[in-house]
């Protein structure tokens, strides 16, 4: 990254996502390797965070100028922990900050073991109108290895009540840990198609360095399932959503229906616009042909005392090719692809296209990963620009 600038305003009709990262766990998952920390004992800390988010909003505004507001989506962590107190001023805060329509997407994530109906219900007055559950199985055996708090059944539960009381319900499934079979991922696939969401994320369990799972594996305590079992699992869910009705729009999304989408996500992946508030999270924005990036602080103490000290997170020009690639990365997990145009400082040659014809196709200007192709993404990209 090079030529630190300060975005200017941009014209209101313009779209833009709001991510808000809040940290705190009551667990930490030992697969996860996102900015989170245990919540317990940080009450103080929590209080001053928030009123961190709240005027970081306010500075976003500022700085990015007038926009359409068409997503906001509440991660972490596990935002669910925060009062709905908090969460009304949040999404309050937001929505005064820009334009925002009727329409707009207000997601936040929760576990299903804060699934009471009290809860839920303050969640949705306060203004969420998408709910994604991490439900990650129905299984206990596999939920007591996954570090979950919840049971299968708790899940269940859970799921039926959110779709009771929110508009859009997604859920996220994790496939591919240790000792998981085929019938197993049937079930836990059967299970959520039966319980009639709109919206279901599956991942495959990766196993990062900086994780307990990835620790263990390279102790020889865990093994992961090898490539084929891994391929498998990835070939059913398309399979057995398919059949369902779910759509798989990304590589490990699958909706019913182009309304049931994930707007928010839908921003990453089509290299559109927003801002990130929180510890450190990311925006990204375009201004005259020039993609901007940006970074909080990791760290919540030094997130907390920049915006104290009125301290901007610097918006960085990404170069050029920098763009370009992150635009393949994350456009090339879609169905659709990415357009050929929004390549061209690549100089994908047609050599290298014909060279992985048997997983990737050019149609409508876009290149895109052929359906049995689409597990490996992050390798495709990686070949398509190789010296």
């Amino acid at each position: 990254m090079t030529d630190t600038r300060r975005p200017p305003s941009e014209a209101p009709d313009r779209s833009l996502g709001l991510y808000i990262h809040w940290p705190y766990c009551s667990r930490i998952c030992p697969y996860c390797d996102f900015n989170v920390v245990r919540g317990r004992g940080r009450t103080q800390q929590g209080e001053a965070l928030l009123e961190a988010a709240v005027r970081d909003i306010g500075r976003q505004r500022s700085e990015v100028g007038p926009r359409r507001l068409v997503s906001i989506f509440l991660g972490g962590g596990t935002p669910s922990l925060l009062p709905p107190e908090a969460l009304r001023r949040l999404i309050s805060e937001s929505v005064a900050a820009w334009d925002a329509g009727l329409d707009i997407e207000i997601s936040l994530e929760a576990n299903p073991d804060d699934a009471s109906i009290a809860h839920l219900s303050e969640i949705a007055k306060a203004g969420v109108n998408r709910l994604s559950l991490g439900v990650q199985s129905f299984q206990d055996e596999a939920l007591a290895l996954l570090g979950r708090n919840h049971s299968g059944a708790a899940a269940a539960d859970a799921v039926a009540l959110a779709r009771d009381l929110f508009p859009r319900v997604s859920l996220d499934l994790i496939h591919s840990w240790p000792g998981q079979t085929p019938q197993m991922w049937r079930a836990d696939l059967e299970t959520a198609i039966a319980l009639e969401p709109e919206h279901i994320s599956a991942y495959e369990l990766t196993f990062e360095h900086n994780t307990a799972f990835g620790r263990a594996r390279d102790r020889g305590r865990l093994t992961p399932p090898d490539e084929a079992r891994r391929a498998d699992h990835f070939a059913l869910t398309d399979e057995v959503l398919g059949e369902a009705g779910f759509e798989a729009y990304e590589v490990s999304n699958h909706a019913r229906g182009r309304a049931a989408r994930a707007r928010h996500n839908l921003l990453y992946w089509q290299g559109e616009d927003y801002v990130g508030v929180g510890p450190g999270a990311h925006g990204r924005l375009m201004r005259d042909g020039i993609r901007l990036a940006s970074e909080a602080p990791r760290a919540i103490e030094r997130y907390i005392a920049a915006i104290a000290d009125d301290v901007a997170t610097p918006w960085e020009a990404l170069s050029p090719e920098d763009a370009a690639l992150e635009r393949l990365a994350m456009g090339l997990r879609l169905k659709e692809g990415v357009p050929l145009r929004d390549l061209a400082v690549l100089a994908i040659s047609d050599r290298r296209i014909a060279a992985l014809v048997d997983h990737l196709e050019v149609r409508n200007e876009r290149i895109a990963a052929r359906p049995q192709s689409r597990a490996l993404i992050d390798r495709l990209a990686l070949e398509l620009v190789r010296d």
